[in-house]
């Protein structure tokens, strides 16, 4: 048999056959496989990150095999199929995207994207109407926190409930930072709050510069480790570990590595 998905849908189901599959595949469930997934799909973004394409594909292919596995789930439980999650994101995209499949002409960009956020709220709403949920109800508890920040306040902003000057954002940020100060001795639930503010209102501070606060983060933290990298090369040449060495000496290593990087 060819690579094919109807190849991968028989692995699949070999996998998970109650008497001739693997011990491992036959006692998952939806919930115990979500830690996969979410591995999987941060090792699709690390790949990516690195520009490692090979590796690209082989994370991909992670990736879709967990699609692939829920599916088998739900049709064990007679609740969907491959089929039907195929279906469901052929609808989706159609009816999102009007100017593609209907000929429905938007006089710009921004107009197209109003009106894919105007899909996604009426379907947000005929779910809550249905559950009478709020507006943030099915924003998934289990994404990165700064994610999970940057939906909410992407909802709110939808119905009007956000900033309009950016400036407005700087301005919220300063006195989140001074409420820190405030509470840096003092009471530590307290501090614990605010940091939180804090931590809020730069999210919000990255979502009206048009960034996305989780690519920011994982960004800064990569050039963290690799300038780190460089200090430890450094500690290490000098023949002394970093007890011996001032912060003062290390500061200066971090500051001959960051003047390397400059063109």
């Amino acid at each position: 048999m060819k690579p094919s998905m109807e190849k991968l849908r028989w692995i699949m189901a070999q996998l998970r056959d109650p008497v001739t599959g693997c011990p491992w595949d036959i006692k998952q469930d939806f919930a115990s496989i979500v830690p996969h997934t979410l591995e999987e799909a941060y090792e699709v973004a690390d790949a990516i990150e690195q520009g490692d394409f090979s590796e690209l594909e082989k994370e991909l292919g992670d990736l879709l095999f967990q699609v692939v596995f829920y599916s088998q789930l739900g049709k064990e439980e007679k609740l969907f199929d491959f089929d039907s999650v195929v279906a469901a994101i052929c609808e989706k995209l159609i009816r999102r995207h009007p100017h593609v499949f209907a000929k429905t002409e938007f006089a710009c960009q921004a107009q197209i994207k109003a009106n894919w956020e105007h899909e996604k709220m009426k379907e947000r709403q005929e779910k809550n109407d249905r559950q009478s949920l709020s507006l943030l109800a099915d924003i998934p508890k289990s994404l990165p926190a700064l994610s999970q920040a940057a939906k909410i306040q992407k909802r709110c902003a939808h119905v009007g409930f956000d900033w309009h000057r950016i400036d407005d954002v700087f301005a919220k940020v300063a006195e989140e930072v001074e409420e820190v100060q405030e509470h840096l001795h003092g009471d530590r639930q307290e501090l614990t709050a605010e940091l939180g503010d804090l931590m809020f209102a730069v999210v919000n501070l990255c979502r009206h510069a048009k960034q996305d606060p989780e690519a920011v983060l994982r960004q800064a933290n990569q050039k963290f480790t690799k300038r780190f990298q460089g200090v430890e090369a450094k500690v290490s040449a000098s023949g002394q570990g970093f007890e011996q060495h001032s912060l003062e000496q290390l500061e200066d290593y971090w500051q001959e590595i960051k003047a390397d990087e400059q063109p």
